[in-house]
């Protein structure tokens, strides 16, 4: 946990007893309180809500096999519903300040990879066949065991490769980078707006949004991150409606016309969990589960630590509280998403935004749960948060996240290779799991050369071979004749 994080969300001295709610939420244990917990929930959600529009975008853009397209506002439901109750769940069961909702490239691989093999009821049942697996993985104690694994360096590199990356996500999300087209015939891969140079009232409402945001942080103003979002949203809304402003990206943010909008459940329980074997035969079904299950194993794993890291919830050991629960919440999470229709849920990085509000417990989960059952009626109201107003939050945090890297001991080359691998390939491959892998490989190889083979836990062992299945993917699956 960073210093500035323990200064700004720290009190000198834990708050009296409330009651049963405090007592069962642990909230003046961890030091927190009622209005952080409010405020750090708050902001989770409206950091997190523009899944409520591009979970559907991403899903509803893809054609299955047979040429059918999933519906909008039924995906808008199906979104919102899931990452409602599994939110209070986590919140409940595990007492974790961690959201849930559809995984972003998680819902990629179901819409583009799995969709266009399959029906869409055949592609979420294998979804819920990967979250069965993963919940049978917690119960025999093995994505604990593997978690406990992981050195406690290492463990410090995943969160400060997941706040590199969070910054890097808010500075895309915002405009503020952008990739350079293939067609620019340039060997570098992103600059800085859309062309080169900042230009647009978006990009503007973003940058005042970061320099508001550190300006209250520095200044350990309480509900700093949650003033900023609200803040730039007001005026988004204003700039929008006196200026011609060509497009705000996902979220346009004007009054809606209408506030009350009716859920539509239809995509709910549109599943089948063995249609798939079918269509495209065991051994690619096997291939395609076992690529979800990594990126969901992995991708969570890193953002539970990251995230309890963060909130300096993790005890001497480096260990997560009620880490079986927590990972349980998380393996039933992808099997509410493929029974949802929302693809695979799993826990938000974004959760590191209500953190940085002093959010400590489950309690802030109730508040995000809330918000997104809430967004089954008002989606109109609730998502005229534009990114640019709540990127900021992700640049804050990615700061404090980052300060965790004066932990990890240099000059070590056997633990700062590996260190630097994982923080570096996060943001540079827009993926947690890719760098969790590059950072497990490369210990065990650092290791081995060194003549330390011995002290390298044998899951790390196991674990780094399935990553080296996973980078190596297509050519075994060229080799297994599935291409």
């Amino acid at each position: 946990m960073s210093e500035t994080q323990k200064v700004t969300d720290r009190p000198s001295a834990a708050p009296p007893a409330a009651g049963g709610l405090d007592r069962y939420f642990r909230i003046s244990e961890r030091g927190s309180s009622f209005g952080r917990e409010i405020r750090g929930g708050l902001a989770t959600f409206f950091t997190m809500a523009y899944i409520l529009v591009l979970n559907p975008i991403i899903l509803g853009s893809a054609k299955d096999k047979f040429g059918h397209q999933l519906d909008t506002g039924q995906l808008v439901t199906a979104t919102a519903l899931v990452a409602c109750v599994m939110t209070v769940i986590m919140g409940v069961g595990g007492n974790l300040p961690l959201a849930i909702a559809a995984g972003l490239g998680l819902n990629a691989v179901v819409a583009f990879q799995l969709a266009p093999l399959m029906s869409w009821a055949d592609a979420m049942g294998l979804v819920v066949i990967e979250g069965v697996v993963i919940c049978v993985l917690v119960l025999t104690g093995l994505r604990e065991a593997i978690m406990n694994a992981i050195p406690q360096q290492l463990k410090q590199a995943i969160g400060v490769g997941i706040g590199l990356f969070i910054a890097f996500i808010g500075f895309v999300d915002a405009g503020f980078v952008s990739r350079i087209p293939d067609a620019a015939n340039t060997t570098v891969p992103v600059q800085l707006g859309a062309v080169g140079r900042l230009t647009g009232w978006p990009v503007l409402v973003f940058c005042l949004g970061v320099l508001l945001t550190i300006a209250l942080v520095a200044r350990r103003v309480k509900g700093a991150i949650l003033i900023s979002i609200v803040t730039m949203t007001a005026v988004a809304i204003v700039i929008n409606a006196l200026a011609d402003v060509k497009s705000w990206g996902l979220t346009t943010p004007k009054v809606p016309d209408t506030i009350v909008a009716s859920p539509d459940f239809g995509l709910v329980g549109h599943f089948s969990l063995f249609g798939a074997f079918g269509e495209t035969g065991a051994l690619t079904v096997v291939l395609l589960v076992f690529t979800l299950i990594l990126s969901d194993f992995f991708d969570a794993m890193g953002t539970i630590v990251g995230i309890s890291a963060e909130a300096g919830l993790l005890d001497e050991q480096g260990q997560v509280p009620g880490i079986g629960r927590v990972l349980f919440i998380d393996g039933a999470a992808a099997i509410a998403g493929g029974v949802g229709s929302a693809s695979s849920n799993t826990a938000y990085i974004e959760s590191a935004a209500g953190v940085g509000e002093g959010a400590r417990t489950g309690l802030a989960n109730l508040v995000t749960g809330g918000l997104f059952g809430l967004a089954l009626f008002l989606t109109p109201l609730l998502t005229i948060v534009p990114l640019q107003a709540a990127a900021p939050a992700l640049i804050a945090v990615g700061f404090l996240m980052m300060t965790h890297v004066k932990h990890i001991e240099w000059d070590r080359y056997e633990i700062a290779i590996p260190a630097f691998l994982t923080i570096a390939t996060m943001p540079f491959t827009y993926s947690i799991t890719d760098g969790i892998g590059a950072g497990f490989l490369s210990y065990v190889v650092v290791k081995t050369v060194l003549g330390k083979a011995k002290e390298v836990n044998w899951l790390l062992w196991g674990v780094s071979a399935l990553f080296l299945v996973y980078f190596a993917i297509d050519p075994v699956e060229q080799l297994l004749g599935v291409k």
